[in-house]
C-alpha cells in the first residue's frame, strides 16, 4: 500500500539543521533518515547492528553513521557525546520489545527494556539538550506506543516502559519549554514494519487487534514518518508536551 500526504506541499526544509536518528537501521528509523535527507537535513543515523548501517550508507553516502548500543549508557556518551551538541532534531525511535504475560516476566527482560525504551531516551535527551539550549531551539520526538496509553495482553513491561517515556515526553516538554526546546511523543498501534510483522502476522492474533481499529487495518511507515516531520518542523512549533495517536481510532474505543 501506498501513499501520497503532500509532504512536499509543505515544503519542509531543514538546510543547516542536524538530526540525530536512533534506530536507524531498520523500518521506521531507516525510513525517516530517508525523508530527512529528501528535507535537506544533515543527518546521523544511529543503530547497534553495523550491516544496516552500512547498507544505509551506501544508499545515503552524505549521512554519518554511528554504531551503538543504546542500551549501554557509558557507550552511548563514549560514542555520541561529540556530535551531540550540534543537534537540532532528535528522535528516540529505538525500542526493545519482547512480550511475556505477568507471570513469566524475568528480571533480565525488564532491565533490557527499561534500558534501551526509558534510560536510552534520557541519556540522548541530556547529550543533545546543552548545545539546543545554547542556541534557543530544539526539536524531539519519541515514539512510543499505544501500548503506553492502552493495556495489551503479554505487553506489561514494554507498556511500564512506554508509559514511562510519555512522562519523561511531558516532564522534558515543562522544564525546556523556556528554552524553546520542543518534546513530544507520536504514539502508534502496530507498525507494518518487519518487527510488526514477526509479532503480529499470525491470523488470529492479528485480527484480534484489527477488531479494535476502526479503520481496520495496521500503520504504514510512511503514516509514522509524516508526522514525525511535521512535529520536527516549524509547522508544529507551538506543540509541545503532546501524546499524538497514530492508531486509526483504536484509543477512542
Amino acid at each position: 500500500m501506498s501513499f501520497s500526504l503532500g509532504l512536499k506541499n509543505m515544503n519542509v526544509d531543514f538546510s543547516g539543521k542536524t538530526a540525530l536518528i536512533t534506530g536507524a537501521g531498520q523500518g521506521i528509523g531507516n525510513a525517516l533518515v530517508t525523508k530527512l535527507v529528501e528535507c535537506k537535513a544533515n543527518v546521523i543515523a544511529v543503530s547497534r547492528t553495523q550491516s544496516r548501517l552500512d547498507e544505509l550508507k551506501q544508499r545515503l553516502p552524505q549521512i554519518e553513521i554511528i554504531c551503538c548500543d543504546l542500551g549501554n549508557w557509558n557507550e552511548t556518551r563514549h560514542k555520541l557525546s561529540q556530535v551531540c551538541d550540534s543537534v537540532d532534531m532528535l528522535v528516540n525511535n529505538a525500542a526493545f520489545a519482547q512480550g511475556a504475560s505477568v507471570g513469566k516476566i524475568e528480571e533480565q527482560l525488564i532491565d533490557k527494556h527499561i534500558n534501551v525504551n526509558v534510560k536510552a531516551p534520557i541519556n540522548l535527551m541530556q547529550l543533545v539538550g546543552e548545545g539546543m539550549r545554547k542556541r534557543g531551539k530544539g526539536s524531539i520526538v519519541n515514539v512510543s506506543s499505544v501500548a503506553g496509553v492502552a493495556a495489551l495482553d503479554d505487553h506489561t513491561v514494554y507498556a511500564a516502559t512506554k508509559a514511562a517515556l510519555d512522562m519523561i515526553t511531558r516532564v522534558g516538554a515543562k522544564e525546556w519549554g523556556r528554552h524553546n526546546i520542543r518534546v513530544n511523543s507520536i504514539n502508534p498501534t502496530v507498525v507494518w514494519t518487519e518487527m510488526g510483522r514477526a509479532g503480529w502476522s499470525r491470523p488470529e492474533k492479528s485480527q484480534e487487534m484489527l477488531a479494535k481499529i476502526p479503520m481496520n487495518r495496521f500503520v504504514e511507515v510512511e503514516e509514522v514518518v509524516y508526522p514525525i516531520i511535521f512535529l520536527l518542523s516549524d509547522y508544529s512549533s507551538m506543540i509541545n508536551g503532546i501524546q499524538l495517536p497514530i492508531d486509526g481510532g483504536f484509543l477512542a474505543n
